[in-house]
């Protein structure tokens, strides 16, 4: 029973921090908001995850759930990863993390390595998968300047639709992408 008691514990700290950080960032929230939202106390944050900067970590754990990308034809495929990050950023509550990130990297190296380290687990793999493995994490870095960027400018500087209208971004974007994907690399 105290392990299921732990483990409901953890579960709602994680889902506590998780609306806090993307309601309020890293750098304004606390751990006693966080625990007070999730009903316990403070100290347990230090128990079960060592401090802010690790509950931070498991809470912006991010799958970025590329889709299966092996019946795409080879010419769309930097199109459908944009209009993947497009629905994944405007659709899903949960993806509020991925611009918290953003949001927070520019000032806070737990973000900034937490980015980098999806960009070398996720994307890199991915990369790999789709045009081989010379030069993957080269390419992956590419890659996320153009993403990045896009969500840089639409959920940081909030540029709106007007600003950077989806579907011109999913083909123009997409285009870098694609050169970024199969193009030889200088």
């Amino acid at each position: 029973m105290a392990l299921r008691d732990a483990e409901a514990t953890r579960s709602r700290l994680i889902a506590a921090a998780r609306r806090a950080f993307s309601n309020n960032g890293f750098e304004r929230t606390t751990v006693r908001e966080i625990a007070g939202e999730a009903g316990v106390n403070p100290a347990l944050i230090n128990r079960y995850f060592g401090g802010k900067e690790e509950l931070f970590a498991k809470a912006v754990a991010i799958d970025l759930s590329f889709p299966d990308l092996s019946g795409v034809e080879r010419d769309s495929i930097g199109r459908t990863l944009v209009a993947h990050f497009f629905a994944r950023w405007e659709g899903r509550e949960e993806d509020d993390l991925l611009r918290v990130l953003i949001r927070t990297a520019a000032t806070n190296e737990e973000a900034a390595a937490r980015i980098r380290a999806i960009l070398a687990e996720q994307v890199s793999s991915m990369v790999e998968k789709i045009a081989g493995p010379g030069r993957a994490r080269e390419r992956a870095g590419l890659i996320a300047t153009q993403i990045l960027g896009l969500a840089y400018a639409r959920y940081v500087l909030k540029l709106s639709d007007e600003d950077v209208a989806p579907e011109t971004a999913i083909s123009m974007i997409g285009s870098t992408i694609q050169r970024y994907l199969f193009a030889e690399l200088p």
